[in-house]
């Protein structure tokens, strides 16, 4: 059942990075906007709908715990490579597309939390 959980993760992490490559072309930018965000929406989903199903079991989360002790050595490594220079320097569109996100993801929380609420 791990590698279920693992396979979860997976899913998620490759749905939102075309996700995130996809919001990045239609915005006009040569980048990934939002993968990671779009990835977690997309697991949080998932394991509520496995667990409304039927299908989620508790040893599928060891799969998703790996992966959670390493996020901080990850989240490090990809803000070591981030060039934050350039992306303040490339005008309004970096700054509109680090702000919208968060705008609209306060917006979407109430509704998701009443969406899921048991």
């Amino acid at each position: 059942m791990i590698i279920y959980g693992l396979a979860i993760l997976s899913f998620s992490f490759v749905v939102g990075q075309w996700l995130g490559e996809l919001l990045g072309k239609l915005m006009g930018i040569n980048s990934n906007v939002g993968g990671v965000g779009f990835a977690m929406l997309i697991l949080m989903l998932l394991k509520e709908v496995f667990e409304r199903k039927g299908w989620w079991k508790d040893e599928m989360i060891l799969g998703i715990d790996f992966w959670n002790k390493m996020y901080i050595p990850v989240v490090i490594a990809m803000a070591a490579s981030l060039n934050v220079k350039s992306a303040i320097s490339s005008g309004n569109l970096a700054i509109l597309v680090g702000i919208l996100p968060v705008v609209l993801g306060f917006a979407f929380f109430p509704f998701l939390m009443k969406a899921f609420k048991q």
